[in-house]
């Protein structure tokens, strides 16, 4: 990202809140894919704080995530809120989709989400349009012996024109007189 270390942990918990409140941000591609493990992991420990009886394990994981993300709203909301959604998943919270180029400096843009548990995914709604893809092939397999049939009747199409033929160039007065003494020689 090219900034030191306090600058991107300042930048990396500023995104990561605005996430949080929003469940989907829009920035640009390096920053959400530098965004997405830092936000998983504070996600991580709402999940370990929501799955343990213990008080104390509790707040010592919601104190490291305050020191993560330095805001007590965006650490309450996701903590007593947002963990809920999270309960059913195990890993891969945030989803990145790309944009097209920022028109002021051509920065690749992207937007990058929370995904809830019961989120189906690329894998369960790319089988239908599968699905509907074999269906197809049957019928386009029929269709070509027709299509072989009509490939003869194709081959008697009519010859391309011949191109036009250029205009010979003019030889200069000069170019016709040094001709013939080159045949002299």
């Amino acid at each position: 990202m090219g900034v030191k270390k306090e600058h991107r942990a300042s930048l990396m918990a500023s995104l990561a809140s605005a996430l949080f409140r929003h469940d989907r941000i829009e920035t640009t591609l390096g920053y959400a894919k530098a965004l997405r493990p830092f936000a998983e992991k504070a996600i991580t420990l709402a999940k370990k704080a929501a799955a343990t009886d213990d008080t104390a394990k509790k707040l010592h994981l919601r104190r490291n995530a305050l020191s993560k993300l330095r805001d007590v709203s965006a650490v309450h909301f996701l903590f007593e809120e947002k963990v809920s959604k999270f309960a059913n998943r195990n890993g891969g919270y945030t989803r990145i989709y790309k944009l097209v180029p920022r028109k002021g400096d051509a920065a690749e843009m992207a937007i990058i989400e929370l995904i809830e548990a019961d989120d189906e995914g690329y894998k369960k709604s790319a089988k239908p349009a599968a699905k509907a893809a074999e269906a197809e092939k049957p019928a386009e397999a029929a269709e070509a012996p027709a299509e072989a049939a009509e490939a003869p009747a194709a081959a008697e199409k009519p010859a391309k024109k011949p191109a036009a033929k250029k205009p010979a160039a003019k030889k200069t007065a000069a170019k016709k007189a040094a001709k013939p003494d080159d045949e002299a020689k």
